[in-house]
This record gives structure tokens, C-alpha cells and sequence, in this order.
């Protein structure tokens, strides 16, 4: 280490003054300044051999040089009075000797003065070694305070950091207790308002759980147990934590959005305001948005609390790496939970299906949008072409193609449980106790209380859960319909090196969609399968139970059911043969029916029908005459334009191509094509009506002619006075509010000889009492006037 200049100006000024003395003490002691001026000479040279210790040791050698410059000083003037005389005849002689004294002279000189410098050096050193050793000894005991000190701030700083960790750990529970506090005060909502704090019991739940773990065990904030134990439940409760916060932050713009729809409702919002400043008066709140805010100001405030704890930790705190890994957690779950409520938002705005009317669609067209739709149909036309490839995604294309054969199934189900239901309330609106089952007991078969049941447990268990279902499938349909115009705008852009934001927000949504419909949509297909298993279980089991009730029920009734005595073998012969003879009744009731509706009414011709009949008679005879049921209306060539009514001669019963379903006719001079489909044979009007059966008209009685019998034939006209009478020759039992009950000899009018289907074995007939009814034919009988047995009723006309 040199030394400064000051230190190098006091060393040249003790040489001087060295020097000054050596020549002034030469006269009296010989060779006296010159051993001085040696020590002074050996001053720098010895204090370069020593080892430096900094500008302390060289300022206190400067302060001994100078008391040893004054001793000298002291000895001077102790000389006798004759000192200064002396000292000027002694420089004169030593300048006298020194220029004239012989070189021997100078030699001793030299000799003595190299002498008295080495003595001189010596006892420079030995003062200096002592100077120095003392000054190490100062130093050595001011490194040892100031390293005490450093150990003391040391400790200082250790204990602040360990005050300031205990801190910032009882804010994170303290804070943790007061948000569940205030959280619980909004819960449970009122009826009205269960929307806006949805999902908000989660978010106390799983709060809660974090606390309960922290007071489980029994340390305190400032245990460095404590951080560990709070890492640890944290980690343990990550996956819950996101899973409640993620719905609720996801669900908070529907939230506010119902609010500012109360904040319209003057007087509903004023009550609203009332109830929360009673409710939680020390918190000063004013809208409800001072609740349903905090979660997710608290989800955002755990990564900033956990790594202000991690800030006053030492790395060596045994629960440091823990700690770490709990505040990564954190940043990683509030990350996860922004990218799902962005996901949200994308599915929210392109799931939505609107009702426009073609004016609303018109208005939305624009420049943009038609160049933009104009884009992407050049892109389909060119992906069925071939012309440019598609992107294919098969992990995709299997996750839609499961969706669409999902939705059909569960279409196709619903249904089926419409039908069913259907079924079941026709069942009950047919009322089993108004029909005569020849049962032998009273009491009619009532069933309504075991279907009702089962009605209203397949309306509530299957039939509502089907058809939210079904209103499910829309916003997954909607997005896969989305996604296929996104991919479309990508593959566009796809090449391009460079991009514009418009384009990059194109490629982003597309993205986004993507992702969104690969991580939900094989959710949403393991869901609506599960629940399309569990109703089908449900149904099967409802069904069996309602099968089991009504076996139960209807076995008491069928005892009394006739042929019940029957053994099981010889009862199933006889309902084999009543259901095939019924069968064979019901298949000629049909026939019958098909031919009466499907026969022409035939009415009174005009001059020229009945000219073109006989026309078409004497030429192709009757066997070819036919009526035209409908309007023909040509569509080929040599195709007949013919009205309905209209009568026709069958040429030939197939065209020149052998098509039998288009005949050859001649409508009386025109000759062509007709669908055989619109021709029946045509009838011929007869003179006289069939007589009845059972009622057989005396001589003398008139009645109106008619060309053929139909339905809607009226009764006969009577145009003179009857001479008979019509009574019941048996007892008769009404079954039914369309039939009547008769006595025997009880005298009847006879309305109609038919029913309404035109079957004569029953009769509309009228009682004496006024009552009308159906009753059978052969109950009837025909007899003179003033007949009948003794005490019969008076004639009846």
C-alpha cells in the first residue's frame, strides 16, 4: 500500500530538520548530527520494510518522529550560554575542514557515519514494530465489534422476517375467517334470488374445510409447524378449490346481469338494500355486488398472500420448498380457472340459438358478413371437390359422430314415453265401470289410483329429465355447427406468414372452440349415457311395478268373470275360438263398411247422363259401366279429363304397355286413359226397397221410392193411418245410455229399423214415457190394432 502525499511531505520535513540539527551540533560532539541525520534518514526506509496497516499507523509514526524531533530540540538549548557563539565558530571550521581537510580525513569520516547509520535503522525499527503491534491489536478488537454487531443486526433482521412471516400467516387465516363470516351472512338467498348466489354454497364449503384442517391441529400461527400444516391443506383442497371457484366466477356475469335487471325495480331493490344493511350492518354494504364479489377478489388474493409468506421465509425453513410448490399452486389455479371462464364466455356467446324473422336476418347483412359467408362457401365447394384438402381431426370427428347417434337415441326415447303416456291417460279416460263385462259381483273394476300414480311417476322420473335433456343437446350442436364455420375462416388463414389481429381473433376463436369441445364434449356424452341408462332403469322398473299392481288388482275380478270356472287348457281353447270368431265377424264388419262408404250415392240422373247411359249401355252393355269417384285430371298424352259423378264404358283394363293401373274408357265419343284407382262399377237404381226381416208392411201402405239403400236413408213415411201396432214381445235390460228398457207388451214406436251403421238386427225406437233407445229387432212384434193379451198397454202411435 503506497503512502499519500501528505505522509511523503512530514517525511522530507524531518529530514530537513535532521539535517539542520546534525550540521548544527557538529562543533561540540563529533560527528554528532550526521548519526541524527542517519536516524532520520532510516525513517522512510524502515517504514517501507514494515507491513502497512492503513493511514491509522503511519498519522501516529508522524506524532512519534515529532516527540523525538522535540527532545532534540531540548537538548540543544540545555548547552551553556556559549552555545550560539559556538555553533557559528563550528560551522565556520567544519566548512573550513570539510574544504580543506586531506582525503584520509574524509575516509574516517565515511566510516564513522555508515556506523552510525546502521545503529540509527536499528532502533527505527524497533520503535516501529512496537507502534505496529499496537495498532494490530486496536484493529483485531474493532473487527471483533463490528463483527458482534453484523451478528446482532443479523439476528435483528432474522427475528423482523420471522415477525413479519407470523403476520402475513394470520392475515391469510384471520382474512380467511371474516370472508366466510360475510359470506355466510347472504345465505340461504330468498326464493327470488337463488340465481345470483349460485354455486356460492360450494364456495363456503370448501372455505370452510380449509379452516376446519388449520384448527385440527393444535399449533398456533407463529409454530413453524403451522406453515407446513397450512401448505399441506391448501395442496390437499387445490382440486376442489378450482373446481367451486371456476363455476362461480364463470357464472358472475349472469349474476351481474340479473342484478342490474333489480336495480330497475325501484322499490323490489330498495327492499333489497334494506335487508342487506340489517343483515350485516358493521360492513356499511349497499348492493349486493359487496358479497358476491368477494370470491372472486379472494381467489386472485391467495397466490399474493402465499408469496408474501414465501418473502419473509428463509430458505432454510424446513417447510420452504413446500411453501414454494403451495404458492405455484396457487398462480397455476387462478391460470386454470381464467382460461376455463374464457372458455365459458366463447360457449355462451356461439351455443345460443336465436329466432330471427328474415326481415332481422336481412338487416343483418353487411358487406362483411357477406364476404365472409361467400369465403367459406368457396371453401366447402372446394373440400367436396377435392380441390383443397381438409383439416381432419379424427379425435374430434369420433367425439361428434358418438354426439349425433346420442342425440338421436335420445329423441327417438322421448318419443316413445310421449306414446306411452299417451296410452296410459287414454286408459284412464275410457271409465271400465260404465261396460257390462257379464260379470257376476257389483262391484266394477276401478283402476285409476295405480295408473294415476304411474302416470305421475313417469311424467316426473323419465319424461321431464328426457326433455331437459333434449333442450341440452342444443348448445353442443350449436357449438359443432359453430366450429365448422371457425375451422373453415382458419384454413384461409392457416398459410399466411404473417397475420393480421383481425385474423389472429379468428384463429384464436377457432382454437378455443376446438379445445373447449375435445375437454367437454366427451363429458357431456358420458353424462346424457348415463342418465339415458338410468332413466331406461327407471322406466323398466315403473313399468313392472304398475304390471305387478294391476295383476294384484284385477285378480279379485276375474272370478267373476264368466268361463272363470274353465281349467286353464280348455279356457284358452275357448278364447281362441270367441277371438277368432270375433275376428271373423269384425273382418266382415269392415268389408261391409269399405264397400257402403266406397259405393257411389246414387241419385237421379239428368237427361244427358241417363242419354249417354243408355249410349254407353246398348254399345259395351252394363257389366262395363263405370262412375268416376273423384276428379280425373290428365297429366299424360292420351291422359281423360273426367268430374266426378261422371260414367264411363271399360274399353280395356290395361294401357298399350300392359300398365293395368290405367284403363282404356270411352266417356261417351272421347276415348282415353284413366287410374283405375278413380273407377268403381256403377250400379244400377232398383224399382222397390228390400222388405224388412221382422217387420213386414200390411197391404195398402205407401212410402217413398228410392234408388238404393244408404245410411243416411230416412225411416218410412206412413201416409195413411197404421192399423197395427208394434210391442215388445220380451223383457229387455238397457246396458248401456244408448239402449232402452222394454217390458213385455210394452207398445213402441219405431223410429228406425237400422242403427247407425245400417245394421238391422237393432231398432231406434220410442217408449210411451218419451225415452228413446236401441233395442234388439227380434224383441219386436207386429200386431193389429186391439190386440194383445189381457192388461197390455193402450196402442201407441
Amino acid at each position: 500500500m503506497k503512502d499519500s502525499p501528505e505522509v511523503v511531505l512530514v517525511y522530507r520535513e524531518i529530514d530537513r530538520l535532521q539535517t539542520c540539527l546534525s550540521v548544527m551540533t557538529t562543533g561540540k560532539r563529533e560527528f554528532g548530527g550526521a548519526t541524527l541525520r542517519e536516524e532520520s534518514q532510516c525513517t522512510e526506509p524502515a517504514s517501507s520494510d514494515l507491513s502497512p496497516h492503513g493511514a491509522l499507523e503511519k498519522l501516529s509514526k508522524k506524532d512519534v518522529m515529532k516527540e523525538k524531533f522535540r527532545e532534540t530540540e531540548d537538548e540543544t538549548a540545555d548547552t551553556d550560554e556559549f552555545g550560539a557563539e559556538t555553533f557559528s565558530t563550528e560551522e565556520d571550521l567544519n566548512a573550513s575542514v570539510f574544504v580543506e581537510a586531506p582525503a584520509e580525513t574524509s575516509e574516517r569520516l565515511d566510516t564513522n557515519t555508515s556506523n552510525r547509520e546502521t545503529n540509527v535503522r536499528l532502533s527505527s525499527q524497533d520503535s516501529f514494530s512496537e507502534d505496529s503491534s499496537i495498532s494490530e491489536e486496536r484493529l483485531a478488537e474493532e473487527a471483533e465489534e463490528a463483527k458482534k454487531k453484523s451478528k446482532e443486526e443479523e439476528a435483528a433482521a432474522k427475528e423482523r422476517e420471522a415477525q413479519r412471516q407470523m403476520l402475513a400467516i394470520e392475515e391469510l387465516v384471520q382474512s380467511e375467517r371474516n370472508y366466510i363470516r360475510l359470506l355466510e351472512i347472504s345465505t340461504p338467498p330468498p326464493a327470488n334470488l337463488d340465481s345470483m348466489f349460485l354455486y356460492i354454497e360450494d364456495v363456503i364449503d370448501v372455505s370452510s374445510r380449509l379452516l376446519s384442517l388449520l384448527d385440527q391441529k393444535p399449533v398456533e400461527p407463529g409454530d413453524p409447524l403451522f406453515l407446513k400444516t397450512l401448505c399441506d391443506s391448501f395442496l390437499s383442497l387445490s382440486s376442489d378449490i378450482e373446481a367451486a371457484y371456476k363455476e362461480y366466477l364463470a357464472n358472475y356475469t349472469n349474476i351481474t346481469v340479473v342484478e342490474n335487471g333489480y336495480k330497475q325495480k325501484e322499490a323490489l331493490w330498495n327492499e333489497i338494500v334494506r335487508v342487506i344493511k340489517a343483515s350485516a350492518p358493521e360492513v356499511n354494504a349497499t348492493s349486493l355486488s359487496f358479497f358476491l364479489v368477494m370470491p372472486v377478489q379472494r381467489i386472485a388474493r391467495y397466490p399474493l398472500l402465499l408469496q408474501t409468506i414465501q418473502k419473509h421465509t428463509e430458505r432454510t425453513h424446513p417447510a420452504y420448498g413446500l411453501l414454494e410448490q403451495t404458492a405455484h399452486t396457487s398462480i397455476a389455479l387462478n391460470c386454470r380457472i381464467n382460461e376455463y371462464k374464457r372458455f365459458r364466455e366463447v360457449a355462451d356467446k356461439y351455443k345460443k340459438t336465436e329466432t330471427l324473422t328474415i326481415k332481422d336476418k336481412i338487416n343483418r347483412l353487411t358487406t362483411h358478413s357477406i364476404a365472409k359467408k361467400t369465403a367459406r362457401f368457396s371453401q366447402l365447394i372446394k373440400h367436396e371437390t377435392g380441390i383443397a384438402p381438409k383439416l381432419v381431426d379424427e379425435e374430434f370427428d369420433a367425439l361428434e359422430g358418438f354426439f349425433y347417434v346420442l342425440e338421436h337415441g335420445i329423441l327417438e326415447l322421448l318419443e316413445n314415453v310421449e306414446t306411452y303416456l299417451h296410452h296410459l291417460q287414454g286408459f284412464l279416460a275410457c271409465k271400465t265401470e260404465e261396460f257390462d263385462l257379464d260379470m257376476d259381483g257389483e262391484k266394477a273394476p276401478i283402476c285409476y289410483k295405480e295408473i294415476t300414480t304411474a302416470l305421475r311417476q313417469m311424467r316426473t322420473l323419465i319424461h321431464k329429465p328426457l326433455c331437459a335433456l333434449r333442450d341440452l343437446l342444443v348448445g353442443p350442436r350449436n357449438l359443432i355447427r359453430k366450429r365448422l364455420d371457425k375451422l373453415l375462416d382458419y384454413e384461409l388463414i392457416e398459410a399466411k406468414s404473417t397475420l393480421s389481429y383481425e385474423e389472429h381473433a379468428v384463429a384464436n376463436t377457432y382454437r378455443t372452440m376446438n379445445t373447449l369441445l375435445l375437454n367437454e364434449l366427451p363429458r357431456f356424452n358420458e353424462v346424457a349415457l348415463q342418465m339415458i341408462w338410468s332413466m331406461l332403469g327407471t322406466f323398466s322398473c315403473l313399468h313392472k311395478d304398475l304390471a305387478s299392481d294391476m295383476e294384484q288388482l284385477f285378480q279379485s275380478f276375474a272370478q267373476q268373470l264368466p268361463h272363470s270356472s274353465l281349467n286353464p287348457s280348455t279356457f284358452w281353447k275357448w278364447a281362441e275360438s270367441a277371438v277368432l270368431e270375433g275376428a271373423g265377424r269384425l273382418e266382415a264388419l269392415c268389408q261391409s263398411v269399405e264397400d257402403t262408404l266406397n259405393a257411389p250415392a246414387v241419385q237421379p240422373l239428368s237427361p244427358s247422363s241417363q242419354r249417354r247411359l243408355k249410349q254407353l249401355t246398348d254399345k259395351h252393355g252394363s257389366g262395363k259401366i263405370y262412375q268416376v269417384m273423384g276428379t280425373v285430371v290428365g297429366s299424360r298424352d292420351l291422359d281423360l279429363n273426367l268430374a266426378r259423378g261422371e260414367l264411363v264404358a271399360i274399353i280395356s283394363e290395361a294401357d298399350s304397355r300392359g300398365d293395368k293401373r290405367r284403363w282404356l274408357v270411352d266417356a261417351g265419343g272421347r276415348r282415353g286413359y284413366a287410374p283405375c284407382s278413380k273407377l268403381i262399377r256403377y250400379h244400377q237404381a232398383t224399382e222397390d226397397p228390400p222388405s224388412s226381416p221382422f217387420l213386414t208392411p200390411p197391404d195398402g201402405m205407401t212410402e217413398i221410392r228410392r234408388h238404393s239403400y244408404t245410411p243416411e236413408s230416412r225411416p218410412l213415411t206412413v201416409m195413411s193411418r197404421p192399423c197395427f201396432q208394434i210391442l215388445a214381445a220380451y223383457d229387455f235390460t238397457a246396458r248401456g245410455n244408448h239402449e232402452v228398457s222394454l217390458r213385455a207388451g210394452e207398445p213402441v214406436r219405431v223410429l228406425e229399423r237400422h242403427d247407425k251403421r245400417g245394421n238391422p238386427e237393432w231398432s231406434l225406437v220410442e217408449t210411451r214415457g218419451g225415452k228413446r233407445g236401441y233395442v234388439p229387432s227380434n224383441y219386436l212384434t207386429m200386431v193389429p190394432l186391439g190386440t194383445g193379451p189381457p192388461g197390455t198397454y193402450q196402442p201407441y202411435c
